[in-house]
């Protein structure tokens, strides 16, 4: 893919993909809490932190390099 196309669908997947993913993780942690209530402080750290990073490992490949120059 080129660089070009990589940022293009980098913006998109920033201003479209990102804060459909947000909604769907905030549901989930809602969820989560309607279910078994407050977990414990370290267990929920560790949900926020694997939620936070699980969205961009599909777009590895559109992301790497799109900070360089042409």
């Amino acid at each position: 893919m080129e660089l070009k196309t990589r940022k293009r669908w980098a913006i998109v997947i920033l201003l479209v993909g990102l804060p459909v993913y947000l909604g769907v993780a905030w549901f989930l942690s809602n969820w989560i809490y309607d279910t078994w209530g407050r977990l414990p402080v370290l267990v929920e750290f560790a949900l926020y932190v694997a939620l936070g990073i699980i969205w961009v490992l599909p777009f590895r490949r559109v992301f790497r390099g799109v900070g360089r120059e042409e």
